[in-house]
């Protein structure tokens, strides 16, 4: 673990445990499992000194309340421990009504009616992936699959060069790896100096993508800046390179250890819906952090403003509290036996949530069609990645 700070005056002994996000010894490959034994060995709201010192949410409902509440926790910071000029995220950093314009201007391309357009894209990519790598009759699905699938299409849809997904995929690896200030400075300038240039090629030559009509966007009736631009491809690639990629590689882990559940969905592909569902309950990879805005009490503690707040949607939808036997992976859930905040809540809902689900389900179908039975390959020992974005870094898979 990273090295402690000292706990503040006002924060009793009773909220305080330890826990570091970066890379806590508690938890193990079986990440999930792993973080939701805080739900009984932690207060539902603790201070842990490590990184900093901040506030950790594990709870649901409280989770719930924190994030649809920027008159106390604000979005303008998600970096902890806090640095000096953080990297700004739009519309992410901005608090209602600011990010309102934003979202509108983006919201067209995540539509249902646009997801559903562009499914026929999304089986292509997903058959042709899965097809150069099933001769070989193994892969390492991060590797080969989940890191490639959901990024294609992403770029695709932004208007980027497929023929630089390894860079950038290297680049939002290395963002969610750190939590050192000096090298989140450097990367958030690399990947801003990334989208800057493509942002200036399609200025040049506009095309039916993402980044073209974000170069049309009027905000509040006037002209966007190259600012706001920047900030908003800067939180677009990040959201693009990483997020669907996470919950695949999790939610595949648990497909490929499975056998039963492998021949059912084959048998009855009609279940993927509740599959991917289920591997969303069960498998979100997203921690988001908030700014205490102004002093408050609230869920039994004492929040100074400045002070910062992680709150650990990955195990929103294992809290028995919403959700019955939590650590079991049941797609035959009942509707009301299935609250998670994997996509967040509320004014910062995550704008590309259907799409990543209508990804998830594309891949799972175009995958057991092809290959019916898999499993994870002998004596494979799994890595894992902590921090905002929960991470497999390998799974090796043998068919």
């Amino acid at each position: 673990m990273h090295s402690k700070v000292s706990i503040p005056d006002h924060i009793p002994p009773h909220l305080v445990f330890d826990y570091d996000y970066h890379g806590d010894a508690r938890v193990n490959a079986e990440v999930h499992t792993s973080l939701e034994t805080l739900h009984d060995d932690a207060p539902d709201v603790f201070f842990t000194p490590y990184n900093g010192g901040h506030w950790v949410v594990t709870r649901h409902d409280t989770i719930s309340e924190v994030v649809r509440d920027p008159e106390h926790f604000s979005a303008s910071e998600m970096q902890i421990p806090r640095i000096e000029n953080p990297p700004m995220f739009i519309p992410l950093n901005l608090d209602p009504p600011n990010n309102i314009p934003y979202r509108q201007a983006l919201m067209p391309a995540f539509s249902p009616k646009a997801i559903k357009a562009l499914e026929g894209k999304i089986r292509y990519w997903a058959g042709k992936i899965i097809d150069d790598a099933i001769a070989g009759g193994e892969c390492d699905f991060i590797k080969d699959i989940s890191s490639v699938f959901p990024v294609t299409v992403f770029m695709e849809l932004m208007g980027m060069p497929l023929d630089r997904l390894r860079e950038f995929r290297a680049l939002s690896d290395a963002f969610f790896s750190t939590n050192s200030q000096e090298e989140i400075h450097q990367l958030s300038m690399q990947i801003i100096g990334v989208m800057t240039e493509i942002v200036e090629q399609k200025r040049a030559n506009p095309a039916d993508d993402l980044i073209s009509h974000i170069l049309t966007v009027k905000i509040n009736g006037e002209p966007i800046s190259m600012e706001e631009i920047q900030n908003m491809c800067f939180l677009l690639f990040l959201g693009g390179m990483d997020t669907v990629t996470n919950v695949t590689g999790f939610t595949f882990r648990q497909l490929a250890n499975e056998p039963a559940l492998q021949k059912r969905l084959v048998d009855n592909p009609a279940d993927i819906t509740k599959f991917v569902d289920e591997g969303i309950r069960s498998f979100g990879v997203i921690s988001t952090p908030r700014l205490v805005a102004k002093d408050c009490e609230k869920f039994g503690a004492n929040f100074k403003a400045g002070e910062m707040v992680l709150c650990l949607l990955p195990i929103s939808g294992r809290d028995d509290r919403k959700n019955s036997n939590p650590n079991t992976f049941n797609i035959d859930r009942e509707k009301d036996d299935n609250h998670t905040l994997t996509f967040s809540i509320g004014p910062h809902l995550c704008i590309g949530h259907l799409l990543a689900r209508t990804e998830i389900r594309v891949l799972t179908e175009e995958w057991v069609k092809r290959i019916p039975s898999f499993k994870i390959k002998d004596g494979t020992t799994l890595d894992f990645r902590m921090g905002f974005a929960l991470a497999l870094t390998g799974l090796p898979l043998t068919w």
